[in-house]
């Protein structure tokens, strides 16, 4: 992990020599850049809000280069809002697509080569969804049965297949948790009269009774198959539309699938991020920001994932966002303060258990108990508050260390780790994954590969350059949301970035890259040009 300790070495260096200056805290926006990276000009274009506050109300976009509209999954409405996007400074809206008659909603929508994809939960939501398709204008083309709570839909680059990722996630009483899967739709010969049989399921059966790679977990009360324990998040797929590369985030762990057979090639387990070196704020009752180092480890547990090629190379970047199973039947969380720690492994446990310390920080009791006699000798937290590169076999050669935490804590002190519910809640999720990196999307601008990552929480995006995967440089971080405004008047911004799309400069309005996002607390969706 040498590269990300020197990549946090030149953000803390970079941070000190701007430590002096005080910004503006009513609107974060694209002021803290690194000069030592190819520059990049972010332009904040059109907008288009619903209104609705912590709705879900904009999710995830998708924008079709042909029509040039902007599908959104609109959570609080159960449908795709389709936005006219023709002229990027004004967006507006055309419709809406109603999804009641395949399910309760929609999950994920993706579209290429004017055929639009949408993901559809059941009403009974461990039973199977749907993958139901359209044209561009909202007109029903085809429906196939999927796997239980598909959560993320998409094209491979090639349009040859479409694939989805099959949470299963269990019920609240968590007695019923389906088995996680992957489904992928063969299109090669279109979509009309597309039928259940060009649906082939990827399970992850093989795991019930196999040794699991280090660094992969499970969490639940004893009564789930590893095959029911995984639950599928997101998708990338490799440039050659050969592999597929899906994050399972509650298991800490990629699946590599081969597409062509329908078969998992590898289970990559991300491992643990050591606390002892890489710093984080811990506590959000401790009246400051206390970025330092602590006796725990870090699952780095990715939500969004994307995949970029490279100097002819695939490269894989999650984004480390981390999440617990908490239902009614079965929760994993507690805090630290709650644990029985090891007395040898934790001689100063009194101290550390303080609120002010690791008291308050959210852990788990599925995992730390690691000599079975009914105490905590590793304390586990949950995300990493990064992003992190993977090469094509899964194996990490870059994280971005705690990099996040210091640029913010650096430029935005009253603000630091805000909820993204109420303005100036100033380290409130300190203790709960920081500023929660979710959303990715990767792509090059002007030659150079970007990415740029979305943090739910704090609001805005960390942007890096690609330009050597094993060494990213910090670039900027931009950020429209509005400390100054009000979120129930929805004067405050962007808030809580979900879903991002990533545009070619080719497929792009303005003859720039440019890059959609979906704000889900805010209900709104915003472009921005790059250049």
């Amino acid at each position: 992990m040498r590269s990300s300790l020197m990549a946090t070495a030149a953000i803390s260096v970079l941070l000190t020599a701007c430590a002096g200056t005080t910004p503006d805290h009513a609107m974060m926006t694209n002021s803290v850049t690194n000069a030592g990276a190819h520059p990049i000009t972010i332009v904040p274009m059109g907008e288009y809000r619903t209104g609705m506050l912590d709705e879900g109300a904009a999710e995830i976009p998708a924008f079709d280069p042909l029509s040039k509209r902007i599908f959104v999954v609109n959570g609080a409405d159960k449908a795709i809002d389709i936005l006219d996007m023709s002229n990027p400074d004004k967006l507006s809206k055309l419709g809406a697509l109603e999804l009641a008659t395949w399910g309760k909603g929609a999950n994920s929508v993706a579209v290429k080569n004017g055929v639009l994809a949408v993901a559809v939960e059941n009403e009974n939501k461990q039973a199977p969804g749907k993958a139901v398709f359209f044209d561009t204008e909202g007109n029903f083309i085809a429906s196939v049965t999927v796997g239980a709570l598909p959560d993320m839909i998409k094209f491979s680059p090639d349009g040859k297949y479409v694939l989805v990722a099959n949470e299963g996630e269990p019920n609240d009483a968590f007695t019923n948790d389906p088995e996680g899967s992957v489904s992928i739709i063969s299109i090669a010969g279109g979509v009309d009269g597309l039928s259940d049989a060009d649906v082939r399921t990827v399970d992850f059966r093989f795991l019930n009774d196999a040794e699991l790679p280090y660094g992969m977990r499970t969490s639940n009360p004893g009564t789930s198959s590893v095959a029911q324990d995984i639950e599928p998040e997101y998708i990338a797929v490799s440039g050659d539309s050969k592999t597929a590369y899906v994050s399972l985030q509650e298991n800490n762990a990629v699946a590599i699938i081969d597409i062509e057979t329908a078969t998992v090639k590898h289970v990559a387990g991300l491992g643990f991020k050591d606390h002892s070196v890489h710093a984080f704020d811990a506590s959000d009752k401790d009246g400051k920001i206390n970025i330092r180092t602590w006796p725990v480890m870090g699952m780095y547990m990715p939500d969004t994932i994307d995949a970029i090629e490279i100097g002819g190379k695939d490269w894989i970047l999650i984004a480390n966002e981390g999440d617990s199973r908490d239902y009614d039947g079965y929760s994993e969380e507690t805090r630290v303060g709650k644990l029985t720690l090891d007395p040898v492994a934790f001689p100063n446990a009194d101290t550390l258990q303080k609120d002010e310390n690791l008291g308050r920080l959210k852990t788990t009791t599925a995992q730390g108990d690691t000599d079975g006699d009914g105490d905590v000798d590793v304390i586990y937290s949950y995300g990493a508050r990064s992003f992190s590169v993977l090469n094509a076999s899964g194996e990490m050669v870059f994280d971005s260390g705690d990099a996040f935490e210091q640029v913010l804590a650096a430029k935005y002190a009253n603000v630091f780790n805000s909820s993204d519910t109420e303005n100036y809640s100033r380290d409130n999720r300190s203790d709960d994954k920081g500023p929660e990196p979710e959303g990715i999307a990767a792509g090059y601008v002007n030659g150079v590969p970007y990415a740029f990552i979305g943090l739910e929480r704090q609001g805005g995006f960390m942007v890096y350059d690609l330009t050597n995967p094993a060494n990213p440089q910090f670039v900027t971080y931009h950020s429209d949301r509005r400390f100054s405004g009000n979120p129930e008047a929805d004067t405050a911004g962007e808030l809580a970035p979900e879903g991002m799309q990533f545009v070619d400069a080719k497929d792009s309005p303005t003859g720039n890259a440019i890059l959609v996002i979906a704000s889900e607390v805010s209900g709104s969706t915003k472009v921005y040009d790059l250049k």
